[in-house]
Formats: structure tokens, C-alpha cells, sequence
């Protein structure tokens, strides 16, 4: 049986950068604590992720639990496109990229934000 192998047919610009609002009760969840130590309870809670599917569809398969993030699964409330909207496709590491910078540039607007 012949081996195949995968060539790069160029760079693929379909990865995209999502927020998901995600409940107070949240901050009770070690992992949340874990990368924010000082929130306070007014703080809006979010979730940041990258994702190679529409939003939308990925928001689905977190609330399903299907490769999921269980923080979303338990304590999403809505996708906020409001703050991820301006992003265009992209390939895989200039998400995984962009998911960090964007976390951390939300933490230093004042929301509490998980991300992996």
C-alpha cells in the first residue's frame, strides 16, 4: 500500500478568534481562579478560544460538550461576536496567536477571561 503524504497547498485562512460570555458562578471554578486571582464581582467573565469552524458552529459543539471546553459547557451564556467580529480568518498559528494577545488585551480592559 503506497504511503501518502500531505503537501502544503499554501496557507489555509480559515481559523478565527471567539468570545463566549460565560456566568459569574464561574469564578468559583478553581481553573477560572487559576488565571484570574483578583477579579472583582462586577467583572464581565469571558472565555476566549480559536477555532478552525464558524464560531457559531464551535459555540454549539462546546454547549454539546463535543471537544468542548467544560467552563463554556457549564457556565456559557452567549457567544459576544461585539468583540471578536473584527477579526478576519486566519491561519492556525496566527490564531493561536491572536487568542493569546486578545486574552490578555481583554484582562487589561477590566474583564476576567479564561483561555487554553
Amino acid at each position: 500500500m503506497p504511503i501518502r503524504r500531505r503537501f502544503r497547498r499554501g496557507l489555509k485562512l480559515h481559523h478565527r478568534v471567539y468570545v463566549v460570555e460565560l456566568a459569574s458562578e464561574v469564578r468559583c471554578d478553581r481553573r477560572f481562579i487559576r488565571q484570574n486571582r483578583y477579579t472583582k464581582p462586577d467583572q464581565t467573565c469571558l472565555y476566549v478560544g480559536s477555532t478552525g469552524l464558524d464560531p457559531e458552529v464551535r459555540y454549539v459543539n462546546h454547549l454539546r460538550g463535543h471537544k468542548g471546553c467544560p467552563l463554556v459547557r457549564d457556565h456559557a451564556i452567549r457567544l459576544r461576536p461585539d468583540l471578536f467580529a473584527d477579526f478576519p480568518a486566519m491561519t492556525w498559528e496566527d490564531a493561536l496567536a491572536t487568542e493569546e494577545a486578545w486574552a490578555k488585551e481583554l484582562r487589561e480592559l477590566g474583564y476576567a477571561v479564561y483561555q487554553h
